[in-house]
C-alpha cells in the first residue's frame, strides 16, 4: 500500500538516500561535533567494560564470570538519574552544557577507577557508575541537539551518529584489549 501522504515526495531512491547521509554529515558542524563526542565516549565506555573482565578475573580479585557479569547492574543505578538530569540540565541549557557535564562525569569515573582499581573493588564500581552516567547524559544531550538539524531526515541524521558511535565502540574494544595486554589496567 502506498504511503498517504507520501513520506518521500521528492522520490529519492535508496542509493541517493545513502549518499545524503554523507552530505548531511559534511554540511552540519553540530552533527560532526556530536558524532566525534559519541565516538570518544563510546570508545572509553567499551574499553572499560571489556578490560574490566580482565581486571576482575585476575589477582587480587579472581571473581567468577557470574560475579563479573553482575557488575553490569551498576549501570541501572545511573539510569535512574537520567530523567532527573534531563529535566534539570538538558532541557534548561544549550546542548553544550549537559554534554560537557556528561564528559566530566565520565572523566571523573575514569580517573577514580583507573588509579584505585588495582587495589580496591570500589574503584571499578565508581568508574562504572560515573562512566555510565556520563555516557548516558552526553548521548541524550547530543541526540536532542542533532534531531533539530533536519526534522524530515531524522533517520539519516541518527544513522550518521550511530555509525560513529559504533566505530568508537569497535575502537575502544580493540585498543583497550591491546593496551591492557601490554600495560595492564592503569594503561588501558
Amino acid at each position: 500500500m502506498p504511503d498517504y501522504p507520501s513520506t518521500n515526495p521528492e522520490g529519492i531512491n535508496y542509493f541517493r538516500i545513502l549518499w545524503t547521509i554523507l552530505t548531511i554529515f559534511v554540511q552540519h558542524p553540530l552533527l560532526v561535533q556530536a558524532c566525534l563526542i559519541g565516538l570518544c565516549t563510546s570508545a572509553t565506555f567499551t574499553n572499560f567494560w571489556t578490560t574490566l573482565t580482565f581486571l576482575l578475573s585476575s589477582p587480587p580479585y579472581e571473581y567468577s564470570s557470574l560475579v563479573i557479569g553482575l557488575f553490569a547492574l551498576i549501570g541501572i543505578a545511573s539510569m535512574f538519574f537520567g530523567p532527573l538530569y534531563s529535566r534539570l540540565v538538558t532541557d534548561r541549557f544549550v546542548h553544550t552544557v549537559p554534554v560537557a557535564l556528561g564528559l566530566c562525569f565520565s572523566l571523573l569515573g575514569i580517573c577514580v577507577g583507573t588509579y584505585t582499581g588495582t587495589f580496591t573493588v570500589a574503584g571499578p564500581i565508581i568508574q562504572a557508575f560515573f562512566l555510565d552516567l556520563g555516557n548516558l547524559t552526553s548521548q541524550t544531550a547530543n541526540r536532542s541537539a542533532i534531531y533539530g538539524i533536519l526534522p524530515k531526515a531524522r533517520n539519516r541524521v541518527n544513522t550518521s551518529y550511530m555509525i560513529m558511535t559504533f566505530c568508537g565502540q569497535l575502537a575502544g574494544t580493540a585498543v583497550g584489549n591491546h593496551i591492557y595486554a601490554t600495560a595492564g589496567w592503569i594503561g588501558s
